[in-house]
């Protein structure tokens, strides 16, 4: 394993950092937005998209509400996706079996790997989620926040065209 090729050719470095606080609000909520805790959807946090970070990944901040809530179980063809649990117990599934997540525990999945995720616990859980590279995952979070908040029914063709636009293959 080598370093890559340069992206970076200038002789001096840059002040090019973003900082971005703990306390900046969500960039979108999925699901209810409401004042009840105990109804809360989830809240992503984009915490560096592929347009940020010039396509070298996806960084998501992902906060569920203690309602039941994740994908079914899916592979990606273009991107790899981790999964680092920060709070609470999240159900990850690495295409064999499903485990309790808990905080500091880590899943890796490269592409054509099956996973899933879900909050069942009945508690807030939190956790990272990376992609790479930088695919524009923020379109796809969207149009299923739109669709679950319009209460829009999909027909199943209309779900495999939004899964194949967005690199989703559902199993």
């Amino acid at each position: 394993m080598s370093y890559p090729d340069a992206r970076y050719l200038d002789e001096k470095g840059a002040s090019s950092g973003v900082f971005r606080t703990a306390d900046t609000p969500p960039d979108l909520t999925m699901g209810p937005k409401t004042d009840d805790p105990a109804q809360r959807g989830t809240e992503v946090h984009y915490l560096g998209t592929g347009a940020t970070t010039g396509g070298a990944f996806g960084l998501y901040r992902w906060e569920m509400g203690p309602r039941r809530t994740g994908p079914s179980p899916h592979f990606h063809r273009t991107i790899t996706e981790s999964f680092y649990v920060l709070d609470g117990s999240i159900r990850l599934y690495n295409g064999e079996r499903w485990a309790d997540g808990r905080p500091g525990d880590f899943l890796y999945v490269p592409e054509g790997g099956i996973h899933a995720f879900c909050n069942q616990s009945g508690e807030p859980a939190s956790m990272l989620i990376l992609f790479t590279p930088g695919a524009p995952r923020e379109a796809y979070f969207e149009e299923l926040a739109d669709i679950a908040v319009t209460g829009r029914r999909l027909t199943p063709e209309e779900w495999t065209d939004l899964y194949l636009r967005h690199d989703q293959y559902m199993v």
